[in-house]
């Protein structure tokens, strides 16, 4: 797998100075974690589930969850599982048998008895998989689960990863929070080796008090949102070797065929002034990546994206294949975040202290920026460094048009 591989190797070569590197499901931990970009929500219920997931390898989805809970209703459970199995089974046989790669593929299941069962009934098929996401996991129900998880290894011989998601009433109520954080610190650091992300069930969340954010504001604009998210990464988030990867919230919205009114679009990172290097049909007219972005609805997640990455999230829950271009495109590091990283390590190296940034634009302290840079690098390794003259704008319109 390699972020952006769907697109020719003449239109990646003028958009990334380095290109981004390929990978495995049997890649390093820190690689994958940081590999996952957009994990794209499907049912398991889906009859085309298998033509699904090929189609969508090759429009540059890496990671995928196929949904046993949430995504179906109660009664579709058994069908659902039927079909999650026969599915797989016919798609192993594809992958098995042509140069392509398969996505990073979860299941999300609603019990921990679902774990040791499903990965018994796949039979050669538990090759595609790569993990268990873990609803509304807790210090009550957690242990179950990543005792499942271990029992679903030892019997198939395969390593599998555990996502477990953080979304009950008590990791929104203020009195339990501290616990059930501490809690599940405890619980996940004795399994640190098969924790890949930690994925945060924002909806949920937000039902505990009956509340639903537009598609106008993003999940900082929601108080109580915005408060659990910042205790998260707090406690499983930290940069000091006992933290995790934490995921950034769902996007709720996506486009419909016909709307009465367009959203305005908004202040995108990286601009739209169409220049630089690059030429032909790579690179659209500011007007034109506009008319994209509000056709697809992704203005409101541009923007989530953004603070996604400013409180310390990577990567994000999708459910809907037109947010994953936008997820990646942002994912990228720019020419300058490169150098400023580069340039960090390099002077924590010889001894730390500060130095202006090549851009000439802000201050970089070796010591306390150290963290950063060595995050900065990991997500280049995996998504590519853009080239100093090529913009979010430019990266989004070729993954669009790709």
């Amino acid at each position: 797998m390699r972020h952006f591989g769907h697109l020719a190797e003449d239109v990646r070569g003028r958009l990334f100075l380095e290109q981004p590197r390929a990978f495995t499901a049997r890649s390093e931990p820190a690689v994958l974690a940081t590999a996952l970009g957009g994990t794209l929500y499907s049912p398991a219920t889906r009859p085309a589930l298998a033509a699904d997931i090929r189609k969508l390898a090759g429009r540059g989805v890496v990671s995928m969850v196929l949904c046993l809970e949430d995504a179906i209703a109660d009664h579709e459970v058994d069908a659902g599982e039927r079909n999650l199995v026969e599915q797989l089974n016919d798609l192993v046989k594809d992958f098995t048998n042509c140069t392509q790669s398969h996505p990073l593929l979860f299941i999300r299941v609603r019990a921990a008895a679902q774990i040791l069962d499903l990965a018994e009934r796949l039979g050669p098929a538990v090759e595609l998989l790569s993990g268990f996401v873990l609803p509304k996991f807790t210090p009550a129900n957690g242990g179950e689960y990543l005792a499942a998880l271990a029992a679903a290894e030892a019997a198939t011989g395969r390593r599998l990863f555990a996502m477990p998601v953080l979304e009950s009433p008590e990791l929104a109520h203020l009195e339990t929070r501290r616990e059930q954080l501490f809690g599940i610190a405890d619980l996940l650091a004795d399994q640190r080796e098969r924790v890949l992300a930690v994925r945060l069930g924002v909806t949920d969340l937000c039902s505990a008090y009956g509340l639903r954010r537009s598609p106008d504001l993003t999940a900082y604009d929601v108080a109580l949102v915005a408060a659990v998210i910042g205790d998260v990464v707090n406690v499983l988030g930290r940069a000091d070797g006992t933290g995790y990867t934490v995921t950034g919230p769902v996007w709720e919205y996506f486009p419909v065929q016909e709307r009465m009114f367009k959203p305005q679009l908004r202040r995108t990172p990286f601009g739209f002034d169409g220049g630089g290097g690059g030429g032909g049909a790579l690179r659209a007219s500011g007007e034109e990546v506009r008319r994209r972005i509000i056709e697809h609805d992704l203005d409101g997640l541009i923007r989530e994206v953004e603070l996604d990455r400013a409180n310390g999230l990577l990567g994000k829950t999708c459910i809907h294949p037109s947010h994953v271009p936008a997820v990646h495109a942002l994912s990228v590091v720019t020419h300058e975040e490169y150098c400023d990283a580069r340039d960090i390590l390099r002077q924590e190296q010889g001894g730390g202290g500060v130095l202006r940034s090549a851009y000439t634009n802000k201050m970089n302290e070796a010591r306390p920026h150290r963290a950063w840079a060595e995050r900065v690098l990991l997500r280049a390794e995996v998504f590519g460094v853009a080239r100093e003259d090529v913009s979010f704008a430019e990266l989004l319109s070729a993954c669009l048009c790709g």
